[in-house]
């Protein structure tokens, strides 16, 4: 996705460079839409939004900053240990939650989530594709209002990014909710990553268990 990096790293002219790829190891999800493989590449790149994905991007980080400075080397192990432990409690205490629901599927602004629903066995559907391009049309939306009554849904999610006037109609049409939902692509409402991701799954999990 991110084309820029060759150029980048070439323009730093610098052999003691590390680049890091944070989703080395990780299982990629293919991007199933033809016109957006041809502008963003074949993969979804929303890793982060998953818990185990975080971990692994974890791993890769500390290992490159332990290249990078191996002086402070149980500093960076002891700061990625502490930080993976949260992230996995957070993940235990969800899979446990998601298991005795009945639903599954959940409906979003754009769609970023892939990967956290691969990790609890869920299944999300969007109003705008994997990279928040386009508004869906008149078609598409009646299929997304035809698929909300259908499978129940009370709570439509939405982000500051992509398209929340539709997602606002989307919710009238089929009387449900809005609630804000974070891509972690910038900097929002002064939260850390894990203040963030525990805000998603709560407000993830109470929609699915109304």
């Amino acid at each position: 996705m991110e084309t820029w990096v060759g150029d980048a790293v070439k323009s730093a002219d610098n052999t003691n460079l590390i680049v890091v790829e944070a989703s080395k190891g990780a299982t990629p999800i293919k991007n199933t839409d033809a016109s957006d493989v041809k502008t963003h590449g074949q993969y979804d790149p929303h890793l982060w939004l998953s818990l185990k994905g975080a971990q692994i991007e974890v791993k890769n980080i500390e290992t490159a900053l332990i290249q990078a400075d191996p002086t402070n080397k149980s500093y960076y192990q002891k700061n990625a240990r502490d930080f993976t432990a949260q992230l996995e409690a957070i993940y235990n205490d969800y899979a446990n939650k998601f298991k005795p629901v009945n639903k599954k599927s959940f409906v979003t602004g754009h769609a970023a989530f892939a990967y956290l629903c691969r990790d609890f066995g869920l299944t999300q559907n969007s109003v705008e594709d994997v990279f928040a391009e386009g508004e869906p049309s008149a078609k598409q939306l009646t299929t997304l209002i035809n698929y909300c009554k259908l499978n129940k849904v009370t709570t439509i999610f939405a982000e500051k990014i992509s398209s929340p006037a539709i997602s606002e109609t989307l919710a009238n049409e089929v009387g449900a909710n809005v609630e804000t939902i974070y891509t972690i692509e910038s900097s929002e409402d002064n939260m850390t990553y894990l203040e963030r991701m525990k805000d998603n799954m709560s407000k993830i999990y109470s929609s699915l268990k109304k």
